[in-house]
C-alpha cells in the first residue's frame, strides 16, 4: 500500500542524501555548519530540511557534532530523608531547561570520597558537561573534574575561584532574618550548625555574624554549636544552649531544626513562650508544625534551571561568571512571636 495524505514520512540523512542527489557528508555539514560547504549547497539542504520537518536523533546530532547531548548531575549519596525535596526540586528545574536544550540528564550517586560512577561516566564519554549538587571543601568530585577538564557547574559557593558557581544567597538572607530576630530583643541567639565541611554551612554563618556586626552586638561563640548531624548531638546543643540562657534556637537547616524541637518536646518547653525557634531554610515539616516555625524559603528549582543553563553556555563557549540567586523568602510565624 502507498504512503496515505495524512501520514508523514521520516527521513534520514541516508534519504535526504539521496533526494538532492548529493553525499551523506554534505547534509551533515549542513546541519551541524562545520565542515567547508558552498553557500547554495547549504540553503539548498537546510530548506529541503524545513519543508520536511526534518529533526535529526539525539545520536545523529551527537555525533556530527562531536556532543552526546547528555549532562551528568552528581547527587551526594549520604543526604539525609529531609533533603530529598531539595534535590528533587533542585533536579526537576535542571531537567526542565535540559529538555528545552534537547538534552538528557545522567545521574550519578557519589558517596564520601567514592567516585567510582561518576569516574565511569566521564572515561565512557557518556555527559557533555556535570552539575554537581553538593559543594564541599575540598571535593573530591570536584578535584576529579578539574583533573579530567569536564566541564562543570556547582551549586554553593567555592572558595575556589576556577570553579563555576550559582548559588542562593544564603549569606544575605541569613543576616536578614538573623537581623529581624535581633531587632525583634532576642540578643542570646543560639545558632545550631550544619556540617562544616558543607560550602553552605560557612555562607549561612557568615550570614549569622554580619548581623551581629551591624547590629554593634559581640559575637558570642559560647553559643555556636556546629556539626549537628545527629540526634545526641542536637540534644547537647540545645541543653547547652539552654544552659547558656539563649533566647531563640537558629537552626541552619530544616533538618537540625527538627531534631531541635524532638528535644524540646521531651523537655516539655512551649514554644515561642519557653524558647523561640527559627530556620535558615524551610520545609512542609516546618510549616506544619505546631506552631509554625519562622524560616527562609528559596526557589530551588529555579536554583537548578539556573545551573543548567550557565553550563549549557559554557560548552556553547560563551562568557560564564558565578550566579548568585537572590529570590527568597522571610516567613515569619508563630514560633518567634
Amino acid at each position: 500500500m502507498g504512503t496515505s495524505k495524512t501520514e508523514t514520512r521520516v527521513y534520514t540523512i541516508d534519504d535526504i542524501a539521496k533526494e538532492l542527489g548529493v553525499s551523506k557528508t554534505t547534509v551533515s555539514r549542513a546541519i551541524s555548519g562545520k565542515g567547508r560547504l558552498s553557500v547554495e549547497t547549504r540553503a539548498k539542504v537546510l530548506a529541503f530540511i524545513a519543508e520536511h520537518n526534518y529533526r535529526p536523533n539525539a545520536v545523529a546530532k551527537g555525533l556530527a557534532q562531536s556532543k552526546t547531548y547528555n549532562l551528568g548531575l552528581v547527587i551526594p549519596g549520604d543526604y539525609n530523608d529531609t533533603e530529598l525535596p531539595f534535590f528533587q526540586e533542585c533536579m526537576a528545574g535542571i531537567c526542565e531547561a535540559a529538555v528545552e536544550n534537547d538534552y538528557d540528564v545522567l545521574i550519578s550517586m557519589v558517596t564520601g570520597s567514592s567516585t567510582a560512577q561518576l569516574e565511569c561516566i566521564i572515561n565512557n564519554h557518556k555527559v557533555d558537561g556535570v552539575i554537581v549538587s553538593r559543594s564541599t571543601v575540598a571535593s573530591p568530585v570536584v578535584a576529579l573534574l578539574q583533573e579530567t577538564g569536564m566541564p562543570f557547574v556547582a551549586l554553593g559557593a567555592s572558595q575556589d575561584p576556577e570553579v563555576l558557581c550559582v548559588d542562593n544567597d544564603n549569606q544575605g538572607a541569613c543576616r536578614d532574618l538573623t537581623t529581624l530576630l535581633l531587632g525583634k530583643g532576642m540578643h542570646r541567639l543560639a545558632l545550631l550548625g550544619g556540617d562544616e565541611t558543607h560550602s553552605v554551612t560557612a555562607s549561612r554563618l557568615l550570614g549569622y555574624q554580619d548581623a551581629h556586626r551591624l547590629a554593634g552586638l559581640p559575637l558570642q561563640a559560647e553559643l555556636v554549636f556546629p556539626n549537628i548531624g545527629t540526634a545526641k548531638q542536637a540534644k547537647a546543643a540545645v541543653d547547652e544552649a539552654l544552659r547558656q540562657q539563649a533566647d531563640c534556637l537558629v537552626c541552619m537547616d530544616d533538618y537540625i531544626c527538627n531534631l531541635a524541637l524532638m528535644r524540646l518536646r521531651e523537655l516539655a518547653l512551649h514554644i515561642p513562650r519557653d524558647i523561640r525557634v527559627a530556620s535558615f531554610y524551610d520545609s512542609t515539616l516546618l510549616k506544619n508544625n505546631t506552631p509554625p516555625i519562622t524560616s527562609l524559603r528559596f526557589d530551588t528549582k529555579e536554583l537548578g534551571r539556573l545551573a543548567c543553563q550557565l553550563l549549557l553556555d559554557r560548552l556553547a563557549g560563551k562568557e560564564t561568571r558565578d550566579l548568585i540567586h537572590s529570590d527568597y523568602q522571610m516567613l515569619l510565624r508563630d514560633s518567634t512571636k
